[in-house]
């Protein structure tokens, strides 16, 4: 729901505020309302903090009911603007010293989110606050603000000057705060210059809403591999603009910032404390958008103050100066086309993307409907003429792998689910050929319904999209492998290989296809060279050395998972049954008798296992 959907709803939320909220004590309460939940999210990060509720990203970086620290750090960061200029215009003092309190708890929770595009907005917010500060106030003031503003310089330098120090290494949150170098954004860097290139390519009119796709994969750079596989943002507000849009449309967000900056400090009756809080949180907001794409929390918020300084400073108009509209003009000519235009958007755009969310849910929800319900979902959906159907068909893949995997599942449900996964990413293809994902996704669907031929075809045609991207070509040597062409699928690991510039994880498939190959010393030679030992715990390799039955290995791989694993039993029982596949009965139950003596709760899984072993009846 992002691009147009979003932009179209920001746009009549601006002029919805700009005109209904008119004065400023409106504004006031409207934001003292958002500053008043923020408090009850301050309330919800501190039980996360306690442990007493769960954090939704990771396990230490709160963020609140948002399920994204970034989204909750940039909310904080607004609302600490918002609650300052509040505090310092209020004559209740018991409300002031209130929405002080706050605003400083809620800046001390922006570092709990471990966000650094945050933690550098609030630092350039108060840096710009205590400089405009010194130099629009009185004497008094200005001594505060200059003596603020030293002694904000004097900690930031303090601290990170002693980044090396045992204090800022013990503490998490300072030592990632103080990580911010130019070596730790290589993969920030690298995603904006592919972000450039498409700019380059398309100056004027950009890639659209969405399109950052298409210039990821098309000028993909193998030193990304191993972060995410799929970047949908450059992780810069303004360089997504610039590549979004072109030049123009990267200068109208420029000038977003601009004009709301010039008209603030323009007009007259807007008080200084407001003008000082309200730049500050522009600045903050933009350092931060640095860092981070935007999103509809920070979006809301921007717009919200966009739209208050358009209506205190925007129009110089009386309501009597107006042009009138008659009633009956209005009642005849206006009203109906408002009527019908709204319930047109509300319903083809917000409700059908509810549902079609909401039935997406529900049919990728198997363990809870049963993968026949799920089935007859997904073929509702994906026969609709939604306009969300890519997340549809691409969600439509996984849950046939689902069922794939799962025996109870009857035949003619998978044949289904396969049916549906291949039709509606071929649909997804044919009206986006040029995404290399949605290729990837359609041969992920014909590799599970076993149209091994069809999907190595829309692999080649994925790399012939994006060519310097390593997991293509290991998509690609797993189904030659698939297909028996054991030297085709080497090659190919090979060539992701030295794409990747011999990352680890993809030493193991260049040695998995040359153990298939039967090259044993060769495969060593790459393990060693990647690892430094020739012993690793890999997926891949323990799939080839069990098509190759090269127990010796199987066993060295097995071995070494018991001893990372000493309090799992089950790693002593798939110990012993490839002992025990690979011939040695006396090893097999010696591995069980070890788990018995280990862990005295499987003593009768262990006598049943050595009497189907020495009974020679092993399942």
């Amino acid at each position: 729901m992002e691009g147009w959907v979003l932009l179209v709803h920001l746009a009549a939320f601006f002029f919805a505020a700009s005109n209904v909220l008119r004065v400023e004590k409106k504004w006031r309460e409207w934001f003292l309302a958002s500053v008043t939940i923020s408090a009850v999210l301050v309330g919800y990060a501190f039980l996360q903090l306690g442990g007493s509720l769960a954090i939704h990203q990771g396990s230490t970086r709160i963020d609140a009911t948002f399920g994204n620290s970034a989204y909750f750090a940039i909310y904080l960061l607004f609302n600490v603007c918002i609650a300052a200029w509040l505090a310092l215009t209020e004559k209740r003092t018991w409300l002031k010293w209130s929405l002080l309190v706050l605003a400083g708890i809620q800046s001390i929770l922006i570092f709990y989110t471990e966000t650094r595009g945050a933690v550098l907005g609030l630092i350039g917010a108060l840096a710009l606050a205590a400089l405009l500060t010194a130099l629009s106030t009185g004497k008094r003031w200005r001594r505060f603000a200059i003596g603020s503003l030293v002694a904000l310089i004097l900690v930031v330098g303090g601290i990170y000057a002693a980044k090396n120090s045992s204090f800022v290494e013990g503490n998490r949150i300072l030592n990632r705060v103080t990580s911010i170098s130019m070596a730790d954004g290589n993969t920030r860097f690298t995603i904006w210059s592919l972000a450039l290139e498409g700019f380059k390519e398309r100056p004027i009119v950009g890639w659209g809403q969405e399109g950052f796709n298409y210039v990821f994969n098309k000028y993909y750079k193998p030193t990304l591999y191993g972060q995410e596989s799929w970047f949908d943002r450059a992780h810069n507000a303004f360089i997504d603009w610039l590549m979004a849009g072109g030049l123009p449309a990267f200068l109208l967000y420029l000038s977003l910032f601009g004009v709301a900056a010039f008209s603030l400090w323009k007009h007259a009756n807007i008080s200084r404390v407001e003008k000082i809080a309200l730049s500050a949180a522009l600045v903050g907001y933009a350092v931060h958008n640095l860092f981070v794409f935007d999103n509809l929390y920070s979006y809301i918020y921007f717009f919200a103050i966009l739209a208050m300084i358009d209506a205190q400073v925007g129009r110089t108009t009386t309501l009597n100066e107006r042009p009138i509209v008659s009633e009956d003009s209005l009642a005849l000519n206006i009203s109906p086309v408002i009527v019908v235009a709204l319930i047109a958007v509300i319903w083809y755009v917000i409700i059908r993307g509810m549902n079609t969310a909401g039935n997406l849910v529900t049919a990728i929800s198997p363990q809870a409907i049963g993968f026949e319900k799920s089935a007859s979902l997904m073929q509702d959906l994906l026969s609709s003429h939604s306009p969300y159907k890519q997340e549809v068909a691409e969600q439509s893949v996984s849950l046939f792998a689902q069922a794939l995997s799962n025996k109870d599942v009857a035949a003619e449900i998978k044949q289904k689910l396969g049916t549906l996964a291949i039709s509606g990413m071929n649909e997804q293809v044919s009206k986006y050929p040029d995404d290399a994902r949605e290729r990837l996704q359609l041969a992920y669907a014909y590799q599970n319904a076993g149209l091994l031929d069809k999907a190595l075809d829309q692999v080649n045609a994925a790399i012939a999209l994006s060519p310097q991207k390593p997991d293509f070509f290991v998509q690609r040597g797993v189904i030659e492998w698939a297909q028996g062409n054991l030297t085709a699928a080497r090659d190919a690991f090979k060539e992701g290989y030295d794409l990747s510039q011999h990352a680890p994880g993809m030493a193991d498939y260049v040695a998995a296809g040359e153990i298939a190959l039967g090259n044993m010393n060769v495969a060593r030679d790459v393990l060693q060279q990647a690892h430094g030992t020739t012993t690793v715990d890999s997926p891949v390799l323990e799939f080839a050395y069990t098509n190759t039955k090269r127990w010796p290995e199987l066993i060295a791989l097995w071995k070494m998972r018991v001893a990372q694993s000493p309090n799992d039993p089950q790693q002593l029982f798939s110990l012993a049954a490839i002992y025990y596949r690979a011939g040695d009965v006396y090893n097999a139950v010696q591995t069980l008798q070890l788990s018995a003596a280990r862990f005295p709760e499987t003593q009768s899984a262990v006598t049943s296992a050595i009497k189907q072993i020495q009974s020679g009846k092993v399942q």
